[in-house]
């Protein structure tokens, strides 16, 4: 059977619905559609004839969007979808129905989706169903059913509507094997160009991977965990996650980094090692970055940078330990300042992420989460507001206290698509929270000592930090200046 999956457009713009926080990201950064893309190996390996879209990356605009996927001829039709961009990715369902004499199967996934799949089922043409979290199985299965025209209500995973009324099928076990899903960079060599995608902590150009999938680790505002794997935490096999690299090496040569978008690669230094063992073994030449943790030993980051990694994304959040123990986070202050020198030691560089808004925040531990991002001096830093998302426990908490002003999803973003904060706490003002991101940003940024080594840093690696740096500093730079 002919099967569309589509990464659908949203402001006919460069919009990153596959990340943690779906916007269009000031430095430019586009992920990668990883989750869609193992739907398409599944579905690809059960036999079907897939028409992968990425619209985001290639510049398909809403317009030309639907025609394409009714050109196709496709049977079912696979939706991706955000909070900000909901309401434009029921319409684009509905553009496509309306271009087909016969409607296919239409099935949403993604965070928003499993969050509200009562609201998202509604708002489907029919015939259509809500895929609930992890969907590779899933798609499969309602993929034989549509092919066979059996009814979708026993397949587990799904919100359908069955006898008039919607009817949510029992849950799916996620998958336990994470070596039985279709290779990534199998799926990417078939469908995607890796000049499409742009990661600015990363050397371009980069692809992303996933080597996990869950978290053990519940930070109150994570939309991953919550929505997507339901807290298991799995992992797959070093030598497979080599072998990913080693085909990455072989399809892509252009490509100049591999980036590990787990939400927690570092669950522990044991796991760091294996990987990074397998890695060394197996000859890995190729650059990687990889979200840690901030307690990750230096003697796992040595390791880690003798296979190739270059640089570790980390979340200090916070400088209260008020705060991030008011998130779950399950860190220290402390020991983020033993992160930082440790990465120094190892060689590693860090990108650290700093958050306004998570609960007990106030305008004094705003402060302090200001000095500890100047006192680590990580080699690049992003701030940002407190992104509420529906399934996570901020969401339901700051819901429950009325604390989220928008009336509409569409407002989860700003009319250029960058991310836009809808809270108001207790003691500051979602402008407000905005309005220090932006002020920590030149603070950050701006400093004399900072502009210096970034500097040197670019006259002494021209061709590679010099490069991503300049890359992008031309979308970021026009951004940094705002008040």
């Amino acid at each position: 059977m002919r099967i569309a999956v589509v990464n659908p457009p949203f402001m006919d713009g460069r919009f990153s619905r596959p990340s943690r926080s779906p916007a269009i990201n000031k430095s430019g950064t586009l992920y990668w559609p990883f989750w869609l893309a193992h739907g398409v190996g599944a579905l690809e390996r059960a036999g079907h004839e897939v028409l992968f879209l990425d619209c985001p990356a290639t510049g398909l605009r809403a317009s030309d969007m639907p025609r394409r996927i009714a050109g196709f001829g496709p049977g079912m039709v696979v939706l991706d979808s955000s909070t900000p961009s909901i309401n434009r990715d029921l319409e684009s369902a509905h553009a496509i129905a309306a271009l087909m004499p016969a409607p296919p199967v239409f099935v949403m996934v993604g965070t928003h989706a499993s969050a509200l799949p009562m609201e998202t089922l509604a708002g489907l043409p029919a015939p259509a169903a809500v895929a609930l979290g992890e969907y590779d199985e899933t798609l499969v299965e309602v993929a034989a059913a549509v092919e066979d025209g059996n009814e979708l209500s026993a397949i587990p995973g799904l919100l359908v509507e069955a006898d008039g009324r919607p009817v949510r099928t029992p849950a799916r076990a996620p998958v336990e094997d994470l070596d039985s899903l279709p290779m990534l960079a199998d799926v990417y060599r078939r469908h995607l160009d890796p000049r499409d995608y742009f990661f600015a902590a990363a050397r371009y150009p980069s692809v992303m991977t996933i080597t996990s999938r869950g978290c053990p680790f519940r930070c109150s505002f994570c939309l991953w965990p919550h929505v997507l794997h339901t807290g298991r935490y799995r992992m797959r096999s070093p030598a497979h996650i080599a072998l990913e690299f080693r085909l990455i090496a072989d399809y892509f040569p252009e490509v100049r980094e591999v980036v590990i978008e787990d939400d927690t690669f570092a669950v522990s230094d044991q796991r760091v090692e294996e990987v990074s063992r397998a890695l060394i073994e197996q000859g890995n030449a190729l650059p990687w970055t990889a979200n840690v943790r901030a307690n990750l030993s230096c003697e796992a980051m040595r390791v880690m940078r003798e296979a190739g990694c270059r640089l570790l994304i980390v979340g200090y959040e916070s400088g209260s330990q008020d705060v991030l123990d008011n998130t779950g986070k399950g860190i220290t202050v402390e020991q983020s300042r033993e992160f930082a020198s440790a990465a120094r030691r190892a060689g590693l560089l860090v990108h650290g992420c700093f958050m306004a808004g998570n609960s007990g925040e106030t305008r004094e531990s705003l402060e302090a989460t200001m000095r500890l991002a100047l006192e680590l001096r990580p080699d690049t830093a992003q701030f940002f507001p407190l992104m509420v998302y529906p399934g996570t426990r901020d969401y339901e908490r700051l819901r429950r206290d009325g604390m989220i002003r928008a009336s509409s999803f569409d407002e989860w973003v700003t009319p250029e698509g960058l991310h836009n904060c809808v809270i108001d706490l207790p003691t500051l003002t979602g402008a407000e929270l905005v309005a220090w991101c932006n002020s920590a940003r030149r603070r950050f940024y701006l400093r004399p000592g900072y502009l210096l080594y970034k500097l040197r840093q670019t006259l002494r690696h021209p061709a590679t930090e010099g490069r991503r740096t300049l890359k992008a500093f031309s979308t970021f730079r026009k951004h940094l200046f705002r008040a």
